[in-house]
């Protein structure tokens, strides 16, 4: 524990000290960021420690009188602390090159927000009392903030700051009646005392879906997903990293702290609501991520997808426990937070290529890329690990945690009910839907933005390299290959993960998976029993390489010498240019025809005076036509309403004073 508020101390003294260095800033160009980096590898290994040892437990002389802060550590904090320590390290080390050409001011402002961002999360983990809970929570809230708007001068990044700002204010007073419930003005505000509060069905559920949408905010949740395609693109690149890699992660662990810990209880309902929530979040996420062109956005939506995919997890896990069955429910868990630490690996990988892209070439959209692996083919390579591992194929991380999704989803014939039976087939069902769809939007991002002709931009940007590679320096690299490394790791020694994650179980659930699982070798993968499914990743491994060598040996023993090597078929163009490259817009045309009723199109036909004429499309969120325009309408209805109030003259508002006490007066005994 005590390591553990040591990195926190740190953080905040490297906050601190590049604040301090505000003119050379030299401070926080050459060492704030890698020292940061250092402290965030101790975290982790201290939250891998803490899988394996008690429970600990810390007060701290801070707070209000008789609300002092309390610190705990267990095998659930220990994990996200790990996952916070191992991401944020890699995150960091590439921001030391990524901000090194910043101004002394703002790159001082930067390093303080940046470190108190990470600090504050590190204390959201480890808070033990709604009290220090949420004011780390508000502080991760404001220092994000800030990040988000380090380009304040632009309008739509203030705009998207502030819908940022607003639906975490939203969420954060959610929780906050979530707490207020469960302290029911009895004991104090410690999660043990909320802990022992005896709730009736009524309001545990009611505590339930406020925590639920509160916590789901800050995920990114639908239909409380309007800020994070906002915020993301207006973000430097390592925060939108952090962000979605990170602090996405912190939003999950507050709901299953209070869900599974503090409430405790879990009905079978509740996980039918989550599983409805997330499988509409999951396809939501990745249909409008194909409709994109604007790189970063699209990410934003894939963390929109992937959300999804954990609540997916989390829902089995609730509808297991509902029903007595706390094995299936275990591996549900199990599933939902191994997502958890590969979106963490792998979504920050794609937001540093991203960056790296941007950074270098001044380009996001990627109409206006293509051919960019000439000049950047270390971030082409990461960024295509980053890219099969999102689209969970074997033997990277990302597979395996959505293969235990669908072996959770196939424990559903040991349930009594037959209509929640029938129904997990279907939800697993729609992550296999977003599993191809999401192979489908980043083979058009690899080939779109790497392969083929440089277009007009791209070869702009090339022209200004002078004829010289344009990828990231030697800090970039490494921080994006620690993440590339880690992809692998996870996805080629999973067993060791899922003994990890089953003390987590073990806490939370009070049971965890069964002996088979348990005492399977490091080379297979075994869910449930032996019986029923497993998986080597290894033997996978071995098998491809098999078939390749046998490919080869065949062809040079048969065909060596039959063939003609000559130029593809031109389509009776011999001129082969950008203009006659697949635009991003261009693939995910047939998906536009099959889904075109879910989303809002807004089409610009050129006319015959357009000096550049040029057919323009564009694929809206119907959330702000449904819900969030309406919402923002009544609002400032009623804020013109209520400002009539406000006349200016003293003579009034006393009289208001004077009506108010006599209502007082009247009204209050």
């Amino acid at each position: 524990m005590s390591g553990a508020l040591a990195c926190i101390v740190a953080w905040l003294a490297l906050a601190v000290a590049s604040l301090l260095r505000l003119r050379g800033a030299w401070f926080a160009r050459c060492a704030a960021f890698p020292l940061g980096a250092l402290a965030a590898l101790v975290l982790a290994v201290i939250g891998l420690q803490a899988l394996w040892q008690p429970a600990a437990a810390m007060t701290l002389p801070l707070g209000l009188p008789g609300l002092p802060f309390h610190l705990h550590l267990d095998p659930l904090a220990g994990f996200f602390l790990f996952l916070l320590g191992a991401v944020s390290a890699a995150i960091s080390v590439y921001a030391a090159g990524y901000f090194a050409d910043e101004a002394p001011g703002r790159l001082a402002l930067i390093g303080l927000q940046y470190h108190v961002f990470l600090a504050s999360m590190a204390l959201v983990i480890l808070a033990d009392d709604a009290y220090l809970f949420m004011v780390a929570w508000e502080t991760m809230a404001l220092a994000s903030y800030f990040l988000v708007t380090t380009d304040h001068r632009e309008p739509a990044i203030r705009s998207a700051g502030f819908l940022y700002l607003l639906i975490a204010h939203l969420g954060a007073i959610a929780i906050l009646l979530a707490f207020g419930i469960l302290h029911g003005g009895r004991g104090d505000y410690s999660f043990a005392a909320l802990r022992a509060a005896q709730l009736t069905p009524f309001w545990s559920s009611v505590a339930f879906l406020l925590a639920f949408f509160g916590f789901g905010a800050k995920a990114g949740m639908l239909p409380l997903h309007a800020w994070l395609p906002e915020a993301h693109p207006a973000a430097p690149s390592p925060v939108s990293a952090l962000m979605s890699g990170v602090m996405l992660k912190t939003a999950i662990y507050g709901m299953v702290r209070v869900i599974y810990d503090l409430i405790g209880g879990l009905r079978w309902e509740w996980g039918l609501v989550v599983l409805v929530v997330g499988a509409g979040t999951t396809l939501f996420g990745v249909l409008y991520a194909l409709m994109q062109h604007d790189l970063k956005r699209l990410l934003a939506y894939h963390s929109i997808e992937n959300i999804g995919i954990i609540l997916l997890g989390l829902g089995m896990s609730m509808v297991f426990v509902g029903f007595g069955h706390p094995a299936a429910a275990a591996l549900g868990l199990i599933a939902a937070l191994y997502h958890t630490l590969n979106h963490a690996v792998f979504k920050a990988l794609l937001f540093l290529g991203a960056g790296s892209i941007l950074h270098s070439t001044g380009l996001r959209n990627l109409n206006d890329m293509g051919g960019l692996i000439r000049r950047m083919p270390q971030t082409a390579l990461y960024f295509l690990i980053g890219a099969l591992a999102i689209s969970a194929l074997p033997p990277l991380n990302g597979f395996v945690s959505e293969w235990l999704t669908f072996q959770t989803a196939l424990q559903a014939p040991v349930l009594e009910h037959g209509v929640v039976r029938s129904l997990l087939p279907l939800f697993a069902a729609t992550l296999a839907l977003a599993g191809a769809l999401t192979a489908m939007c980043f083979v058009k991002v690899t080939g779109v933005a790497f392969l083929g002709q440089p277009r007009e931009a791209a070869h702009a940007a090339h022209q200004a390299a002078a004829h010289g590679r344009i990828d990231c320096g030697p800090a970039g690299r490494i921080g994006m290959a620690w993440l590339a490394i880690a992809c692998f790791v996870l996805g080629l020694f999973p067993s060791a993960i899922l003994l990890l994650l089953n003390r987590i179980c073990v806490a939370l659930l009070g049971a965890g998976l069964p002996e088979d699982a348990l005492e399977s070798s490091w080379i297979w993968l075994v869910p449930s029993s032996r019986a029923q499914a497993s998986y080597s990743p290894l033997i996978f491994i071995l098998v491809i390489v098999a078939v390749i060598c046998i490919t080869a040996f065949g062809v040079r023993r048969f065909y060596h010498g039959r063939v003609r090597t000559a130029p593809p078929w031109d389509c009776g163009y011999p001129l082969q240019t950008a203009r006659m490259q697949d635009t991003a817009d261009a693939f995910g045309q047939p998906i536009r025809h099959v889904f075109g009723p879910l989303y809002l199109m807004r089409r610009h036909l050129p006319g015959p005076d357009d000096p550049a004429p040029r057919f323009v499309l564009r694929i809206e969120d119907r959330h702000w036509v449904w819900l969030y325009l309406p919402v923002a309408r009544l609002v400032g209805f009623l804020s013109e309403k209520v400002a009539l109030l406000q006349r200016g003259r003293i003579s009034i508002y006393l009289l208001y004073s004077f009506l108010t006490l006599i209502v007082l007066l009247v009204f209050v005994r």
